[in-house]
């Protein structure tokens, strides 16, 4: 038996990122990478997600080319990856943005576990002044995928 890999059409990586809500956010700072699992809801280009203050959220805000990986296991044995490059875009709780954190939430929420991710922390976070909720995007700059499929 052998592993045949494959492109995939960037149509069909948008297609894939449609239908998932599961994957790896890569950002860098000082030339170091950072990964972190990610709850996401994919729209027009955009990978929408949520998280509290962290990590992950000040290497985003001091470096905006982020990587989102996303990659879907087929009980065949095979397995299909997509990479999104894009570049993080912050919806603060304002007059100006206001509309696409709702559109976020709005796409989020369509799950009921979508806030796990981004809300759980290791240790107690400091009480902020306002809202802690940080609302997102990863919005796309360039796409990629590949599929293995097991050839007998």
């Amino acid at each position: 038996m052998t592993i045949e890999l494959t492109e995939i059409h960037p149509g069909e990586c948008y297609r894939i990122l449609e239908n998932e809500r599961f994957g790896h956010l890569a950002c860098c700072k000082d030339g170091q990478p950072y990964v972190a699992a990610i709850y996401f809801a994919f729209s027009s280009g955009v990978a929408y997600s949520f998280t509290m203050p962290g990590k992950k959220l000040d290497w985003m805000r001091g470096n905006d080319k982020v990587c989102l990986h996303v990659e879907h296991r087929s009980s065949a044995g095979g397995w299909t990856s997509v990479v999104v490059e894009g570049r993080f875009e912050e919806f603060p709780d304002s007059d100006s943005r206001g509309s696409e954190r709702l559109h976020a939430w709005s796409l989020l929420q369509k799950n009921s576990d979508w806030w796990e991710i981004g809300a759980m922390k290791p240790h107690e976070s400091p009480i902020l002044e306002g809202s802690p909720h940080v609302f997102y995007g990863i919005v796309v700059t360039a796409v990629s995928g590949r599929r293995a499929v097991k050839a007998e």
